[in-house]
């Protein structure tokens, strides 16, 4: 929570002099050192409603200082190169990222609605979030149909084009994925991205599919987009009772994938509820198609 401090001054019957004003936040933690969902807090009219708003904007403020303005993404390059003598190497640390960041225990709850849940993940200088939410559909249904990212065009209003570049692998793909521009006026952006899939190893394991930034020399950052990358994304699907199914997206943004998310983050929109609440619209509407892994018309 946000609390504010003002420092005025007076003389005599002089009016009062604005001194200062500060703002510090507060993190209020339970018996295990862990933070605690405040109540919620509906705001007094008027000046009330205007302070909270102006709170609201200041987090998303600090984030972009923390983790945009501050981060120059071209001074380390986030993709890795990508030829057939690596691919195994690839994959295996693109699942294995994506596992590991799964695996943190540390997430706090930021923003909820209507069981779709967004999480945050504030670690060595590394903003991290995760959307989760339940779907009536076998998992292996939607693990077929979040692995091809051609299809994610139909719920992701950010998938603007998606081309599959090539199957390097039974279970890994290159894709070319276009994304509307952050900024007003500003570049569309593009992302060359590795998808790794992989199925459950044991019972109780998850189905997953990996995603990070590769380059290839067959497709250069060109002028007319934003090149931009990602680190470790993807989806987690675990498969419970009656088949219902549990979907945990994971990303650990970068400069260029944080503005997208920064605004729901600091509460200043829903616009993941509305992202997730359309994937499910769109698992539900194909949980009986017969779904299948792209290939390749290369």
């Amino acid at each position: 929570m946000e609390v504010g401090v003002c420092a005025e001054a007076y003389q005599g019957g002089e009016p009062l002099r604005h001194i200062n004003t500060a703002f510090m936040t507060f993190e209020v933690l339970d018996n295990d050192r862990k933070p605690c969902t405040l109540p919620r807090i509906r705001p007094e009219p008027v000046d009330g409603k205007r302070r909270f708003q102006e709170a609201i904007a200041r987090k998303k403020i600090r984030l972009d200082r923390k983790y945009i303005i501050s981060c120059k993404q071209s001074e380390v390059p986030l993709s890795v190169p990508w030829d057939p003598s690596n691919q195994m190497y690839l994959s295996y640390n693109n699942v294995s990222a994506l596992k590991m960041l799964a695996a943190r225990t540390n997430w706090v709850l930021t923003s909820e609605k209507n069981k779709v849940s967004l999480y945050t993940l504030e670690e060595n200088q590394m903003l991290c979030f995760k959307v989760e939410t339940h779907v009536a559909v076998a998992a292996e249904q939607v693990f077929l149909l979040l692995s091809d990212l051609r299809r994610r065009k139909a719920w992701d209003h950010h998938y603007q084009y998606v081309k599959l570049i090539t199957d390097s692998h039974e279970d890994d793909t290159i894709y070319r994925v276009v994304t509307p521009s952050v900024t007003k006026g500003g570049k569309v952006q593009d992302f060359i991205l590795l998808a790794s899939r992989r199925r459950p190893c044991d019972s109780g394991d998850p189905y997953m599919i990996a995603l990070r930034s590769v380059t290839l020399p067959a497709y250069p950052p060109t002028e007319d987009y934003n090149r931009g990358e990602v680190l470790c994304a993807g989806f987690s699907i675990w498969e419970e009772e009656n088949s219902f199914t549990k979907i945990s997206y994971y990303n650990q943004a970068t400069p260029g994938v944080l503005p997208y998310i920064s605004t729901d983050i600091a509460g200043l929109s829903s616009s993941f509820y509305c992202t997730f609440a359309s994937c499910s619209a769109f698992l539900e509407e194909n949980k009986d198609s017969l779904a299948s892994l792209p290939t390749s018309t290369l």
